[in-house]
């Protein structure tokens, strides 16, 4: 009884390492082509997950949420031509595209308008996110911070079990799999400032960067909980899909964003 309960725990290891593996290798790929494919890349994923969102508040409707996913798309690919890769986001008319699905959605969408809004802007933000980070070195460490705060998470919390985080919205997650995922990030924080990449300044937004990861990663279980699904749609094996898999990513760079653009406005007053 205790090897079979031992062995349901790792059950999903296996495809949700392989479906890792090759989402990072597409991913790898558009970082490496950069400029339009990379942005493309950002918009499909983008795309994909307002469709899925879509999805869960409007499945009776098919081509609502199709056409929710093309708007985000859309709004992603004309306003990341307006994006400048200057640090901090630069806001340009072209952003207010950004707001093209969500708005659309809240008139589509004939339940729960304003968990839609506030969520696929929240969608948006991050897919803006992604595109002002650009392909790089830094992307590339915000890519593992997340991965770092999720394996770790992963592995503490079925190893070490404990008390849970927040059971009620999210019944696997324990506490020590949450405090795992900051140490994680914080050692990979450290990494990076002893190879250059990082101001131990920066090292120490390390660990915020994963809680902000996790809270994607709560809210997104929360949206589940609430229409009475398990996974977003079934995509990608082991993972279910592209939302979940990227809900921590989305409420990361979501963060980012809303820091960088607050940070923006008090130098400039």
């Amino acid at each position: 009884m205790n090897a079979s309960r031992s062995s349901s725990k790792w059950a999903d290891l296996a495809p949700r390492v392989l479906s890792a593996f090759v989402m990072a290798a597409i991913a790898a790929g558009a970082i490496w082509i950069g400029g339009l494919t990379y942005m493309a890349f950002v918009a499909l994923v983008i795309g994909l997950c307002m469709w899925e969102f879509a999805r869960l508040l409007r499945p009776d409707v098919a081509h609502v949420p199709v056409f929710l996913g093309a708007a985000a798309l859309v709004g992603i690919m004309i306003s990341g031509l307006g994006i400048s890769t200057a640090p901090g986001v630069i806001f340009t008319p072209k952003i207010a595209a950004l707001f093209l699905a969500p708005v659309l959605g809240m008139l589509l969408i004939e339940d729960r308008r304003l968990l839609f809004f506030t969520y696929s802007s929240v969608i948006m933000l991050a897919g803006l996110g992604f595109v002002a980070i650009g392909p790089g070195a830094l992307l590339i460490w915000f890519v593992l911070i997340i991965v770092m705060s999720d394996v770790a998470g992963y592995f503490a919390g079925r190893m070490l079990g404990g008390p849970k985080f927040w059971p009620r919205i999210s019944p696997k997650k324990t506490w020590s799999g949450t405090i795992a995922g900051w140490i994680g990030a914080g050692v990979l924080g450290l990494i990076g400032v002893w190879m250059g990449y990082f101001t131990p300044f920066m090292a120490i937004f390390a660990p915020l960067v994963a809680f902000a990861g996790q809270m994607g990663d709560i809210a997104q279980s929360a949206i589940k909980r609430k229409v009475g699904v398990k996974d977003s749609s079934n995509l990608i094996p082991g993972h279910g899909g592209v939302l979940d898999r990227f809900d921590a990513m989305i409420g990361a760079s979501a963060a980012v964003v809303l820091i960088s653009a607050i940070g923006t406005l008090v130098l400039a007053g």
